[in-house]
């Protein structure tokens, strides 16, 4: 019996040096390219988008090099471009302004507010183009939290009624893709309930099911605005960086839920549970490169320390290794260009 096990938990034996040589197999592009075991696609990538109010509107975002914050015919434009060079999926993130702000969030459910009317306008002018709305207070509320607050606690069942109503108004925008990013205990659950029962059962729930509180989203909320406003940290509803057992817990609920694909965010902090969860769930495992790693490599490029192109695809191919399915970045557009010339 032992003798079985060792030999069952041994490596295949590779014949000795210099009857293998692993470098026959790196000797040339056509060789590496043919015996390469992952590989990034522009279709694995979804492209997040900052939408800002106005006509012909755009601002750049100074701790997000190269990104932008476009009015709704910009981010129309921008986006026919990505389509174009192979993107097929965008989440979209709102810039809400100041006045439209309040405690409870409440412009999160106007059928006419800023992220409604750009799904609309976007699935118009491109209804091939996939679109993921996020699901989550932060953007409208005055004191930066995912979720409704009371004496300084964020309240769970109250905020799961009210992302329930803000996941309908988004599905009747057009919404292909929901994103519960705010960590609620059983939001999931009742979203699908309430999808199911307002007649939306084709509609995608994509599950922030191991969003960490993380160090890595600082150019984020400058980007929609919410990080001037945090009252406090986020700690009591994202989890601690140091688990991992209970991201395989959040997993599994949300799947028993009715998720169709969960999402860890961040990304490459956390290689080890993209791997976990799709080792043992077998489901869509998407990853976010969030704005702190993407700036990370946008700043050493500018010292001269990286080449940002090969930086960046090396970081998708390294999402894809561990098991992403696909894979949010902000540096989508110049993937998908890089992409382009290598294959030409």
């Amino acid at each position: 019996m032992l003798k079985n096990r060792i030999i069952k938990n041994t490596p295949a034996v590779e014949p000795a040096y210099p009857r293998t040589r692993m470098r026959r197999l790196r000797q040339s592009d056509w060789i590496r390219e043919m015996v390469a075991e992952h590989s990034v696609l522009a279709s694995d990538l979804i492209w997040p988008v900052f939408v800002l109010e106005g006509k012909n509107a755009a601002e750049p975002i100074k701790s997000m090099p190269d990104v932008e914050r476009r009015s709704i015919d910009l981010t129309i434009e921008s986006l026919r471009r990505a389509y174009d060079d192979g993107i097929k999926v965008a989440a979209l993130f709102p810039v809400v302004p100041v006045e439209k702000k309040n405690m409870d969030g409440k412009e999160a459910l106007n059928p006419e507010n800023l992220i409604c009317r750009a799904i609309a306008e976007i699935k118009n002018a491109l209804p091939g183009m996939g679109i993921i709305a996020d699901v989550a207070l932060d953007p409208y509320t005055t004191h930066g939290h995912d979720g409704l607050v009371e004496d300084g606690r964020v309240l769970n069942d109250e905020t799961v009624d009210v992302l329930c109503q803000q996941s309908l108004t988004l599905a009747r925008a057009g919404a292909d893709i929901v994103a519960p990013s705010d960590m609620m205990d059983g939001r999931i659950g009742a979203i699908r309930d309430r999808l199911e029962s307002e007649g939306f059962t084709d509609t995608i729930i994509l599950s922030y099911a191991a969003k960490y509180a993380s160090a890595f989203y600082g150019p984020f909320r400058d980007a929609v605005g919410s990080g001037a406003h945090l009252k406090g940290d986020k700690k009591t509803y994202q989890m601690a960086p140091a688990n991992a057992d209970e991201a395989l817990r959040e997993v599994a609920l949300d799947i028993a839920e009715g998720a169709d694909m969960v999402m860890v965010k961040p990304g490459l902090p956390y290689l080890d549970i993209i791997s976990k969860i799709k080792e043992n769930f077998g489901v869509p495992t998407l990853a976010y490169h969030v704005s702190g790693e993407y700036a990370m490599l946008k700043a050493a490029a500018a010292y001269g320390c990286l080449d940002f192109d090969l930086a960046a695809l090396e970081t998708m191919l390294a999402f894809k290794r561990a098991g992403a399915s696909a894979i949010l970045t902000y540096a989508a557009p110049e993937i998908a260009k890089s992409l382009q010339k290598k294959s030409s």
